[in-house]
Protein backbone atom coordinates (compact mmCIF):
# COMPACT_ATOMS: atom_id res chain seq x y z
CA UNK A 1 0.00 0.00 0.00
CA UNK A 2 0.93 3.62 -0.44
CA UNK A 3 0.48 5.22 2.99
CA UNK A 4 0.58 8.92 3.84
CA UNK A 5 1.32 9.66 7.50
CA UNK A 6 0.70 13.00 9.24
CA UNK A 7 2.80 13.70 12.33
CA UNK A 8 5.31 11.17 10.99
CA UNK A 9 8.31 12.54 12.89
CA UNK A 10 6.58 12.48 16.27
CA UNK A 11 6.68 9.97 19.08
CA UNK A 12 4.45 7.35 17.40
CA UNK A 13 5.30 8.16 13.81
CA UNK A 14 9.01 7.58 14.39
CA UNK A 15 8.18 3.95 15.23
CA UNK A 16 5.24 3.45 12.88
CA UNK A 17 6.85 4.56 9.61
CA UNK A 18 9.76 2.07 9.87
CA UNK A 19 7.31 -0.68 10.88
CA UNK A 20 5.23 -0.02 7.77
CA UNK A 21 8.31 -0.04 5.52
CA UNK A 22 9.44 -3.35 7.01
CA UNK A 23 6.12 -4.82 5.88
CA UNK A 24 6.73 -3.64 2.32
CA UNK A 25 4.52 -0.55 2.26
CA UNK A 26 5.42 2.72 0.56
CA UNK A 27 5.36 5.49 3.18
CA UNK A 28 4.92 9.21 2.53
CA UNK A 29 5.85 10.91 5.83
CA UNK A 30 4.64 14.44 6.60
CA UNK A 31 5.04 16.63 9.65
CA UNK A 32 4.56 20.24 10.76
CA UNK A 33 8.27 20.42 11.69
CA UNK A 34 10.08 17.70 9.74
CA UNK A 35 13.05 16.06 11.42
CA UNK A 36 13.92 13.39 8.86
CA UNK A 37 15.13 14.60 5.45
CA UNK A 38 12.53 12.42 3.71
CA UNK A 39 9.61 14.01 5.59
CA UNK A 40 7.50 16.56 3.74
CA UNK A 41 6.28 19.66 5.61
CA UNK A 42 2.53 19.77 6.21
CA UNK A 43 0.43 21.94 8.49
CA UNK A 44 -2.91 20.20 8.95
CA UNK A 45 -4.44 23.56 9.92
CA UNK A 46 -3.89 24.66 6.30
CA UNK A 47 -6.86 23.07 4.53
CA UNK A 48 -5.80 23.78 0.92
CA UNK A 49 -2.29 22.44 1.61
CA UNK A 50 -3.72 19.23 3.07
CA UNK A 51 -6.06 18.77 0.12
CA UNK A 52 -3.32 19.42 -2.42
CA UNK A 53 -0.80 17.06 -0.86
CA UNK A 54 -3.26 14.18 -0.49
CA UNK A 55 -4.51 14.74 -4.04
CA UNK A 56 -0.95 14.74 -5.43
CA UNK A 57 0.25 11.76 -3.38
CA UNK A 58 -2.90 9.72 -4.03
CA UNK A 59 -2.31 7.32 -1.11
CA UNK A 60 -4.33 4.19 -0.46
CA UNK A 61 -4.74 5.23 3.18
CA UNK A 62 -3.91 8.24 5.35
CA UNK A 63 -2.73 7.62 8.92
CA UNK A 64 -3.59 10.82 10.76
CA UNK A 65 -1.30 11.03 13.80
CA UNK A 66 -0.70 14.80 13.87
CA UNK A 67 -2.24 16.40 16.97
CA UNK A 68 -1.69 18.75 19.87
CA UNK A 69 -1.07 16.21 22.63
CA UNK A 70 0.16 18.53 25.39
CA UNK A 71 -2.80 18.14 27.77
CA UNK A 72 -2.04 21.24 29.83
CA UNK A 73 -1.36 23.44 26.80
CA UNK A 74 -4.73 22.37 25.40
CA UNK A 75 -6.40 23.46 28.66
CA UNK A 76 -4.63 26.82 28.59
CA UNK A 77 -5.02 27.38 24.83
CA UNK A 78 -8.34 25.82 23.84
CA UNK A 79 -8.57 27.75 20.56
CA UNK A 80 -5.25 26.31 19.46
CA UNK A 81 -6.29 22.82 20.62
CA UNK A 82 -9.52 22.89 18.62
CA UNK A 83 -7.76 24.32 15.57
CA UNK A 84 -5.33 21.40 15.49
CA UNK A 85 -7.28 18.45 16.86
CA UNK A 86 -10.74 19.20 15.50
CA UNK A 87 -10.44 21.58 12.52
CA UNK A 88 -7.14 20.07 11.36
CA UNK A 89 -8.75 16.64 11.40
CA UNK A 90 -11.70 18.01 9.45
CA UNK A 91 -9.26 19.14 6.74
CA UNK A 92 -7.78 15.65 6.53
CA UNK A 93 -11.23 14.03 6.37
CA UNK A 94 -12.37 16.41 3.64
CA UNK A 95 -9.30 15.63 1.54
CA UNK A 96 -9.76 11.89 2.01
CA UNK A 97 -13.43 12.12 1.12
CA UNK A 98 -12.61 13.95 -2.11
CA UNK A 99 -10.24 11.15 -3.11
CA UNK A 100 -12.15 8.20 -1.66
CA UNK A 101 -9.10 7.43 0.49
CA UNK A 102 -9.22 5.27 3.63
CA UNK A 103 -8.40 7.10 6.84
CA UNK A 104 -7.05 6.05 10.24
CA UNK A 105 -7.35 8.60 13.04
CA UNK A 106 -5.23 8.29 16.17
CA UNK A 107 -7.26 9.01 19.31
CA UNK A 108 -6.90 8.59 23.05
CA UNK A 109 -8.26 7.13 26.27
CA UNK A 110 -8.76 10.75 27.38
CA UNK A 111 -12.14 10.77 25.62
CA UNK A 112 -13.51 8.97 28.72
CA UNK A 113 -14.28 10.49 32.12
CA UNK A 114 -12.39 7.87 34.14
CA UNK A 115 -15.31 6.90 36.38
CA UNK A 116 -15.78 3.35 35.09
CA UNK A 117 -14.38 0.78 37.56
CA UNK A 118 -13.52 -1.68 34.77
CA UNK A 119 -11.55 -1.08 31.53
CA UNK A 120 -13.21 0.95 28.82
CA UNK A 121 -14.25 -0.89 25.66
CA UNK A 122 -14.96 0.60 22.24
CA UNK A 123 -18.73 0.82 22.79
CA UNK A 124 -18.54 2.80 26.06
CA UNK A 125 -19.90 6.36 25.75
CA UNK A 126 -17.16 9.04 25.80
CA UNK A 127 -17.35 11.90 28.29
CA UNK A 128 -14.02 13.79 28.41
CA UNK A 129 -13.07 15.87 31.45
CA UNK A 130 -10.53 18.20 29.83
CA UNK A 131 -10.04 20.27 26.67
CA UNK A 132 -7.61 17.79 25.18
CA UNK A 133 -10.13 14.96 25.45
CA UNK A 134 -12.93 17.12 24.11
CA UNK A 135 -10.90 18.19 21.06
CA UNK A 136 -9.85 14.63 20.30
CA UNK A 137 -13.47 13.52 20.63
CA UNK A 138 -14.48 16.31 18.25
CA UNK A 139 -11.95 14.85 15.81
CA UNK A 140 -13.47 11.41 16.28
CA UNK A 141 -16.92 12.79 15.48
CA UNK A 142 -15.71 14.24 12.19
CA UNK A 143 -13.96 11.01 11.27
CA UNK A 144 -16.97 8.81 12.13
CA UNK A 145 -19.06 10.69 9.58
CA UNK A 146 -16.75 9.34 6.86
CA UNK A 147 -17.50 5.67 6.12
CA UNK A 148 -13.97 4.54 5.14
CA UNK A 149 -12.46 5.17 8.56
CA UNK A 150 -10.60 3.55 11.44
CA UNK A 151 -10.24 5.18 14.86
CA UNK A 152 -7.50 3.82 17.12
CA UNK A 153 -7.47 4.78 20.79
CA UNK A 154 -4.26 4.32 22.76
CA UNK A 155 -3.37 4.93 26.41
CA UNK A 156 -0.31 6.27 28.21
CA UNK A 157 2.21 6.39 25.41
CA UNK A 158 5.82 5.34 25.88
CA UNK A 159 8.46 5.31 23.15
CA UNK A 160 10.15 7.75 20.85
CA UNK A 161 13.11 8.08 23.24
CA UNK A 162 14.65 11.51 22.50
CA UNK A 163 11.33 12.56 20.91
CA UNK A 164 9.42 11.39 23.99
CA UNK A 165 8.01 14.08 26.28
CA UNK A 166 5.85 11.72 28.32
CA UNK A 167 6.04 10.36 31.86
CA UNK A 168 8.43 7.42 31.44
CA UNK A 169 11.09 9.40 29.61
CA UNK A 170 10.86 12.24 32.14
CA UNK A 171 11.19 9.72 34.96
CA UNK A 172 14.30 8.19 33.39
CA UNK A 173 15.82 11.66 33.13
CA UNK A 174 15.03 12.40 36.79
CA UNK A 175 16.60 9.12 37.87
CA UNK A 176 19.91 10.34 36.49
CA UNK A 177 20.08 13.10 39.10
CA UNK A 178 17.77 12.27 42.02
CA UNK A 179 17.69 9.60 44.71
CA UNK A 180 14.12 10.24 45.87
CA UNK A 181 11.01 10.76 43.77
CA UNK A 182 7.34 11.32 44.59
CA UNK A 183 5.02 9.57 42.15
CA UNK A 184 1.24 9.62 41.84
CA UNK A 185 -0.77 6.52 42.81
CA UNK A 186 -4.40 7.60 42.32
CA UNK A 187 -4.67 7.56 38.52
CA UNK A 188 -4.50 4.39 36.43
CA UNK A 189 -4.02 3.80 32.75
CA UNK A 190 -2.97 1.44 30.00
CA UNK A 191 0.66 1.76 28.96
CA UNK A 192 1.07 1.79 25.18
CA UNK A 193 4.56 1.14 23.79
CA UNK A 194 4.91 2.78 20.37
CA UNK A 195 6.72 -0.27 18.94
CA UNK A 196 3.82 -2.56 19.89
CA UNK A 197 1.19 -0.04 18.82
CA UNK A 198 2.90 0.37 15.44
CA UNK A 199 2.69 -3.37 14.78
CA UNK A 200 -0.95 -3.33 15.89
CA UNK A 201 -1.80 -0.47 13.53
CA UNK A 202 0.13 -2.02 10.64
CA UNK A 203 -1.76 -5.28 11.06
CA UNK A 204 -5.11 -3.55 11.36
CA UNK A 205 -4.83 -1.48 8.17
CA UNK A 206 -4.02 -4.66 6.25
CA UNK A 207 -7.57 -5.83 6.99
CA UNK A 208 -10.87 -4.46 5.67
CA UNK A 209 -12.20 -3.59 9.13
CA UNK A 210 -13.64 -0.15 9.93
CA UNK A 211 -14.70 1.64 13.11
CA UNK A 212 -13.15 2.09 16.55
CA UNK A 213 -10.38 -0.08 17.99
CA UNK A 214 -8.50 0.12 21.28
CA UNK A 215 -4.83 -0.87 20.97
CA UNK A 216 -2.96 -0.83 24.29
CA UNK A 217 -0.59 -3.06 26.22
CA UNK A 218 -2.47 -5.44 28.51
CA UNK A 219 -3.04 -4.70 32.17
CA UNK A 220 -3.63 -1.57 34.24
CA UNK A 221 -1.00 0.37 36.16
CA UNK A 222 -0.51 3.60 38.07
CA UNK A 223 2.37 6.02 37.58
CA UNK A 224 3.72 4.65 40.86
CA UNK A 225 3.57 1.08 39.50
CA UNK A 226 5.53 2.19 36.44
CA UNK A 227 8.16 3.94 38.54
CA UNK A 228 8.66 0.87 40.75
CA UNK A 229 8.93 -1.40 37.71
CA UNK A 230 11.49 0.94 36.15
CA UNK A 231 13.68 0.71 39.24
CA UNK A 232 13.41 -3.06 39.15
CA UNK A 233 14.31 -3.25 35.46
CA UNK A 234 17.25 -0.88 35.91
CA UNK A 235 18.48 -2.71 39.00
CA UNK A 236 18.39 0.55 40.95
CA UNK A 237 18.32 0.09 44.73
CA UNK A 238 19.63 3.56 45.47
CA UNK A 239 16.34 5.38 44.77
CA UNK A 240 13.26 5.78 46.97
CA UNK A 241 9.85 6.14 45.31
CA UNK A 242 7.28 7.82 47.56
CA UNK A 243 3.58 7.34 46.74
CA UNK A 244 1.53 10.56 46.64
CA UNK A 245 -1.86 11.63 45.33
CA UNK A 246 -2.49 13.89 42.35
CA UNK A 247 -3.04 16.77 44.79
CA UNK A 248 0.73 16.91 45.25
CA UNK A 249 1.11 17.98 41.62
CA UNK A 250 -1.62 20.50 40.72
CA UNK A 251 -1.89 20.86 36.93
CA UNK A 252 -3.89 23.16 34.64
CA UNK A 253 -5.92 20.29 33.15
CA UNK A 254 -7.92 17.76 35.18
CA UNK A 255 -7.06 14.12 34.52
CA UNK A 256 -9.49 11.19 34.55
CA UNK A 257 -8.90 8.77 37.42
CA UNK A 258 -8.88 5.85 34.96
CA UNK A 259 -7.60 5.72 31.39
CA UNK A 260 -7.60 1.93 31.32
CA UNK A 261 -8.65 0.46 27.97
CA UNK A 262 -9.41 -3.07 26.82
CA UNK A 263 -8.64 -4.28 23.28
CA UNK A 264 -12.11 -5.79 23.04
CA UNK A 265 -12.60 -5.62 19.26
CA UNK A 266 -9.09 -6.84 18.49
CA UNK A 267 -9.61 -9.79 20.82
CA UNK A 268 -12.99 -10.66 19.31
CA UNK A 269 -11.43 -10.70 15.83
CA UNK A 270 -8.34 -12.66 16.86
CA UNK A 271 -6.06 -9.72 16.04
CA UNK A 272 -4.74 -8.84 19.49
CA UNK A 273 -0.97 -9.39 19.62
CA UNK A 274 -0.20 -6.74 22.26
CA UNK A 275 2.02 -7.89 25.16
CA UNK A 276 1.50 -6.89 28.79
CA UNK A 277 2.52 -3.44 30.02
CA UNK A 278 5.44 -4.77 32.07
CA UNK A 279 6.76 -6.77 29.09
CA UNK A 280 6.52 -3.62 26.99
CA UNK A 281 8.31 -1.56 29.62
CA UNK A 282 11.08 -4.17 29.76
CA UNK A 283 11.58 -3.91 25.99
CA UNK A 284 11.57 -0.11 26.19
CA UNK A 285 14.17 -0.05 28.99
CA UNK A 286 16.41 -2.50 27.13
CA UNK A 287 16.42 -0.15 24.14
CA UNK A 288 17.04 2.83 26.43
CA UNK A 289 20.00 1.17 28.16
CA UNK A 290 21.42 0.06 24.79
CA UNK A 291 21.25 3.66 23.53
CA UNK A 292 23.18 4.85 26.59
CA UNK A 293 25.88 2.25 25.93
CA UNK A 294 26.24 3.44 22.34
CA UNK A 295 26.41 7.08 23.46
CA UNK A 296 29.05 6.34 26.11
CA UNK A 297 31.23 4.45 23.66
Amino acid sequence: MKILVTGADGMLGSALCPALRRRGHEVIPTDLRPVATSTQPLDICNGPAVEQLIKTAAPDIVLHLAAETDVDRCEQEPVHAYAVNAVGTEHVVRACRAMGTRLLYMSTAAVFDGLKPTPYVETDPPNPVNVYGRTKLAGESVVRAYPAHLIVRAGWMVGGYERDKKFVWKLLRLLEERRELSVVTDTRGSLTFTDDLSEGIAGLIETAHVGIFHIVNHGACSRYDIACKLLELLGRRDVTIRPVTSAAFPLPAPRPASEVLENHRLQSLGLDTMPSWDEALRAYVQRYVASLTVTDS
